[in-house]
């Protein structure tokens, strides 16, 4: 079946989500490398394919290598090949997407915030947050990934 294009059918919608996305990127004061990390957890944890496919894209463009890359779903398993910033942000990461189970927990908000400090951790979230929802329109409007066979 094929779903509405979200993009054309609210155009105003689509700028908005693309202004917080824009934000988030390039306005936020995070290391590019770090939000496309978040952005690829979360789509992970959402199984969103689409947005999978563009995130790792990215990460490689940034110079991720493809060891790490693929190790990303089980980083708890490979903690020494990500940074202490990268391991708070993926765990922060893992407890807003998964908000519903975890309620944010006040232990995992001050590890975040510990590394991050409050604007940091505030612009971290949001990356979050956005993806999320870009997550709900991805797989909602089943957005194709780039990927070929």
């Amino acid at each position: 079946m094929t779903r509405a294009n979200w993009f054309a059918v609210s155009p105003e919608g689509a700028k908005a989500v693309g202004a917080l996305h824009h934000h988030v990127v390039n306005g936020s004061g995070l290391p590019a490398a770090l939000v496309h990390l978040v952005f690829l957890r979360v789509s992970q944890i959402n199984g969103c394919a689409h947005c999978i496919d563009i995130h790792t894209r990215d990460l490689l463009k940034e110079g991720l290598s493809v060891e790490k890359a693929v190790l990303v779903p089980v980083w708890h398993e490979a903690e020494y090949l990500f940074t202490p910033q990268e391991r708070a942000a993926l765990a922060w990461s893992e407890e807003v997407t998964r908000v519903s189970e975890t309620h944010a927990s006040d232990a995992a908000y001050e590890a975040a915030l510990t590394v991050f400090g409050e604007k940091d951790l505030v612009e971290l979230t949001l990356a979050i947050a956005t993806m999320n929802a870009i997550n709900r329109l991805g797989i909602g409007f089943r957005l194709r990934p780039r990927a070929r066979a």
